[in-house]
C-alpha cells in the first residue's frame, strides 16, 4: 500500500478533515497531450503512463451507434479537412475519417472508436470514466452496449453536465456511480461566479448523484466547500488539472480522483513530494 502520510498524521488528518491520499488519475480523452484525444491509441498510452481511469465523451450516431468523439462535429480532430455533425451521419462514415493524424504522423490513421471498442480495452483493474455528451436520448443506446458488452460495471462511472441525464442514468442503470459535472463561469462586473456554491448544492439536492465531478476552480472549490461535500455524503472529483502545484491543492483537500491530459505528469508530481510507490 502507498503511503502519502506518516501514520499519526493520517489519523489526525481523516479524524478532523476526512481528507484521504491516494487520489485516483484520471487520464482526460485518455493521455491526451501526448495522443490524440478520445482515441484507442490514447487510451493504450493511458494504461501505459499509470493511469488509473480513463475518461472519454460519447455522442450518437445518425444510425444509433455510441461514438467516443468530444466535439458535435469532426472539423477539429480532422485538422479542419472534414466538418461533419456526429449526428447526421453515420458510423460507416466516420469510420473513413483520420483523426489521429493532426497529433503527428505516428498517429495517421487512427479512427473514432465506438463504445464497445473502448470497453473492450478496459484492463480488469482499472476504471472507465464515461461523458455523456448529449441529452437523456443517449442513456438506453449506452446501457445496452454496456450491458452486452461483458464488463464488469463496477468499473464504470457515468458523468454528465446534463442534470435530466443524470436521473436518467440514475433510474435505467442504478447499479452505477453516476456524477453530476460543473463547471463555473464569472460576472465581470460583479466578480460572482455562476452557479454559486448554494445552487450547486440545491442541484445536488434535487437529482442526487453519487458524486460531484468539478471544475477545478480554486477560487471556488475550497476547504468549505469539500467539507460540504463530505458531510452531505458525495464524493469530490476534479477536473482538468494539468498543473503539478494545482494537482497538490486539490490532493491536500482530499479530491477522490483529478483528471489530466498528462497522467504520467500528474502521478509522478504527487509521489515525489512524499517518496511514494504506486504498487
Amino acid at each position: 500500500m502507498s503511503r502519502c502520510l506518516g501514520i499519526g498524521t493520517i489519523v489526525i488528518a481523516v479524524l478532523l478533515t476526512g481528507i484521504a491520499c491516494g487520489q485516483e488519475i484520471v487520464a482526460h480523452r485518455g493521455a491526451s497531450a501526448d495522443a490524440p484525444e478520445n482515441t484507442l491509441a490514447a487510451f493504450r498510452l493511458a494504461w501505459e503512463q499509470g493511469a488509473d481511469a480513463i475518461e472519454g465523451d460519447f455522442r450518437l450516431t445518425a444510425d444509433g451507434h455510441v461514438v467516443c468523439l468530444h466535439d458535435a462535429d469532426t472539423k477539429r480532430v480532422t485538422n479542419d479537412q472534414v466538418n461533419w455533425k456526429v449526428s447526421q451521419v453515420t458510423l460507416e462514415q466516420l469510420r473513413t475519417l483520420d483523426v489521429g493524424r493532426w497529433k503527428g504522423e505516428t498517429f495517421a490513421g487512427e479512427r473514432i472508436p465506438t463504445l464497445a471498442e473502448v470497453l473492450a480495452i478496459i484492463p480488469p483493474e482499472k476504471k472507465f470514466f464515461l461523458e455523456i455528451k448529449g441529452g437523456p436520448e443517449l442513456v438506453e443506446p449506452i446501457e445496452r452496449v454496456l450491458r452486452s458488452s461483458g464488463v464488469d460495471l463496477k468499473q464504470v462511472v457515468v458523468i454528465a453536465f446534463d442534470q435530466d441525464t443524470v436521473l436518467e442514468v440514475r433510474k435505467r442503470l442504478p447499479e452505477l456511480k453516476v456524477f453530476w459535472l460543473v463547471s463555473y463561469k464569472r460576472d465581470k462586473a460583479t466578480g460572482r461566479w455562476s452557479p454559486t456554491v448554494d445552487e450547486v448544492f440545491q442541484t445536488l439536492t434535487r437529482i442526487k448523484p453519487y458524486g460531484l465531478d468539478t471544475e477545478g476552480n480554486p477560487e471556488v472549490v475550497n476547504r468549505a466547500f469539500v467539507e460540504r461535500l463530505r458531510r452531505e455524503s458525495y464524493e469530490f472529483h476534479v477536473w482538468t488539472i494539468d498543473d503539478p502545484q494545482l494537482a497538490k491543492v486539490f490532493r491536500d483537500l482530499g479530491a477522490d480522483s483529478i483528471t489530466t491530459n498528462r497522467p504520467d505528469l500528474i502521478r509522478k508530481a504527487l509521489q515525489s513530494e512524499h517518496g511514494e510507490k504506486k504498487p
